[in-house]
């Protein structure tokens, strides 16, 4: 490094002990909190830089390198000379502080934060990195806020070194502290944590005893059991000794019980006389290296796509799945009895004084209280535990999770899914797989997860774990889509301030209340009543006050109107012309002749059908007029009109008898001539 570059990180290094001595006094005590801003130095920090610049004219990258060089010089020199447990370890603490505010501002690499995060967890115990932990845990915001693509690799891979460390089954919850710390630094769509193309971890490889040993001898040894126990009591009694393997057998073999002796003398009876029997429970020893192959599968789902290993899978499960409900049933049967051992279902047996004391102790307890926190980093694959194993709720429970996982797999590849998938236009071919599961397969699948979800539900707390279970593989249909899709932004852009106040707009639109409209719909407009005339008068209240508003009108004036209408009638050069002063001439007579009807009943007569009203406008005087009595003054004349117009009534009701006459005689007639016809008939 040149002269320049070594007087840099004096005067960085300098500035950097002045800060760490001022943060001393604000933190006397050396913790984790408080955490230091740049208001804790009233903005020296910032300052730093325009020290080293004087007298100085190296490069941005220059002063990068030199800070970074004063910083570690500072770092190691604390970190050798305090331990993690000492209060003046808290310096180390005020040291990352100081250097989060510098790569905020860019003052130095947004990353030497957690670069020397990354040494400080490699130089210190698992306990020790529990502690730095808690530092991380109570910065993480602050120090993922700004520049985190600079800063993501390294988190990766500080943290992945740190999951190598630790073990899962000792630190299991230091290791979810890590998780969970990845998790909430990077976002949900970031790449770094998604398997784009689809690879399984089959470096997971579960390793069991696939060849039990003597298993032959076990089955010739059974056999003879079974057929032969003379023969076995007269060897013994004979002076050679037996031999060694076949004691050894014997003693392992389980004695045929009275249950198996009874099913062997019915098999000697006729066919017909024999009930179908259920299907016998799965030997432990038969069952042990077709349950662990499974694992295989499980790893690597792909195998399934051949014909024999989906056969296998078939056989497996159903094999599991009728020993998991046979040790179910027995342990439900053995709660509520108490007095059925494992070893003989059929076959009650003393108990002792301990397992007595032991049973009220367990039903004094909760119920089950282990199911919620037990854990297995590793399934334990030895065959003397396999027994123990299978009568433990929680790893049944984990078995058929994992099949239920791979049957979501297999339905996923039914026409009807694969179809539903393709609409959408997935872009991640390496995530789609040709193969199609046959209509078969599928039914077998659905019934098989049917059967499961019926069998998890019926444990303890079942239904709840079921629907915990069935909520977490329905949302990774939804992250299996979404990884079809090469995962898009799930993050969206902010909304802008324009946008938002126009939502705003419209929402207190909506939910305004609603005033009375003006003109309401159907109304008439009123608003010629505000009229006002020159001198300020309402003129629209005046032209209500007139006679001819409220005053019936005269036959004669529809006179004129109706003439105007008929040369409308006549002078029209359309039809629609024609058709609307017919329609006004119609409606304007209509109204004549319902006004004469009170007084002018006489001369409808002489209407043609509405023709010619002519006849109804003329006057009364023209048709009948007044007789004059010789002598008479005015009131006389006006008696005269009166007496006319009471003797056209009169005419009017003489011919109305007159047509009664006429029809009662017509009925006479009618009645005369039928007479004959209804006496014949009778």
């Amino acid at each position: 490094m040149s002269s320049a570059g070594i007087s840099s990180v004096d005067a960085f290094a300098g500035s950097l002990t002045e800060l760490l001595d001022r943060s001393r006094e604000v933190k006397p005590n050396g913790g984790i909190e408080p955490a230091l801003t740049s208001v804790t130095f009233n903005g020296d920090v910032q300052n730093i830089t325009k020290r080293a610049e004087h007298g100085n004219s190296a490069t941005t990258q220059d002063h990068y390198a030199a800070l970074e060089t004063a910083c570690r010089n500072i770092f190691y020199k604390l970190l050798a000379s305090t331990s993690i447990e000492d209060d003046s370890f808290g310096q180390i603490w005020n040291l990352l502080d100081i250097v989060t505010i510098l790569s905020d501002g860019l003052l130095c690499e947004p990353g030497l934060v957690f670069w020397l995060v990354e040494e400080l967890l490699d130089s210190q115990t698992i306990d020790g990195c529990r502690v730095v932990f808690d530092y991380l845990d109570s910065r993480r915001e602050k120090l993922i806020a700004k520049h985190f693509k600079q800063k993501q690799l390294i988190i990766l891979r500080a943290c992945n070194e740190l999951l190598r460390r630790l073990s899962r089954a000792e630190d299991t919850v230091f290791c979810g502290r890590v998780f969970i710390f990845m998790f909430q630094s990077f976002p949900l769509g970031d790449r770094s944590s998604v398997n784009l193309r689809g690879e399984y971890h089959v470096e997971n490889v579960t390793v069991f005893d696939k060849t039990p040993a003597k298993q032959d001898e076990r089955s010739e040894s059974a056999m003879e059991v079974d057929q032969e126990p003379n023969a076995m009591e007269n060897e013994k009694s004979s002076t050679e000794p037996p031999a060694a393997p076949k004691i050894k057998v014997d003693t392992l073999t389980p004695q045929p019980t009275e249950a198996a002796t009874k099913s062997v003398k019915l098999d000697n009876k006729d066919d017909k006389t024999q009930e179908p029997e259920p299907e016998p429970e799965p030997d432990t020893e038969t069952l042990y290296p077709i349950f662990w192959s499974l694992q295989d599968i499980f790893s690597q789902p792909t195998r399934l796509f051949d014909a024999q290993t989906f056969s296998s899978l078939k056989s497996g499960l159903e094999l599991t799945l009728r020993k998991f409900k046979a040790v179910q049933q027995h342990q439900f049967s053995r709660g509520s009895t108490s007095n059925l051992p494992s070893s003989s279902p059929s076959r009650p047996l003393k108990r002792k004084r301990s397992d007595l004391e032991q049973d009220q102790q367990q039903q004094q307890q909760p119920k089950h209280p282990k199911l919620a926190t037990s854990f297995n980093p590793r399934y334990l694959t030895s065959r003397d535990l396999f027994s123990l194993e299978l009568h433990d709720p929680t790893f049944r429970r984990h078995i058929l999770v994992q099949s239920l996982i791979l049957l979501d797999f297999l339905l996923s590849l039914t026409p009807k899914a694969k179809r539903k998938l393709e609409s959408k236009n997935p872009s991640n071919k390496s995530v789609l797989y040709p193969y199609t599961l046959p209509d078969d397969d599928a039914k077998w699948a659905t019934a098989t997860r049917a059967e499961i979800a019926t069998y998890l539900q019926a444990g303890p707390e079942g239904k709840f774990y079921y629907r915990m279970v069935d909520t977490v593989l329905s949302r990774d249909k939804n992250w299996v889509h979404w990884k079809a899709h090469s995962c898009p932004l799930i993050s969206l852009p902010p909304v802008p301030a324009e946008s938002v106040l126009e939502s705003q707009k419209g929402a207190a639109k909506v939910c305004a209340p609603r005033r009375i409209r003006p003109h309401p719909m159907g109304a008439l407009d009123l608003s010629f009543l505000a009229n006002t005339g020159e001198e300020g008068q309402a003129q629209g209240l005046e032209a209500l006050k007139k006679p001819e508003r409220y005053t019936l009108p005269r036959v004669e004036d529809y006179k004129a109107p109706i003439m105007e209408d008929e040369f409308d009638m006549e002078m029209a050069k359309t039809e629609e012309e024609k058709e609307a002063a017919e329609t006004a001439r119609a409606s304007k007579m209509w109204r004549a002749l319902r006004l004469a009807s009170k007084n002018r009943l006489n001369v409808f007569d002489k209407i043609e059908d509405g023709k010619d009203l002519g006849p109804l406008f003329d006057p009364p005087s023209e048709e009948r007029p007044a007789k004059k009595v010789e002598g008479a003054g005015e009131g006389r004349e006006g008696k005269s009109d009166v007496e006319a117009e009471n003797g056209g009534r009169e005419e009017v009701k003489e011919s109305r008898e007159e047509a009664a006459e006429e029809v009662n005689g017509v009925k006479e007639d009618v009645a005369t001539a039928t007479m004959p016809a209804a006496i014949e008939a009778t």
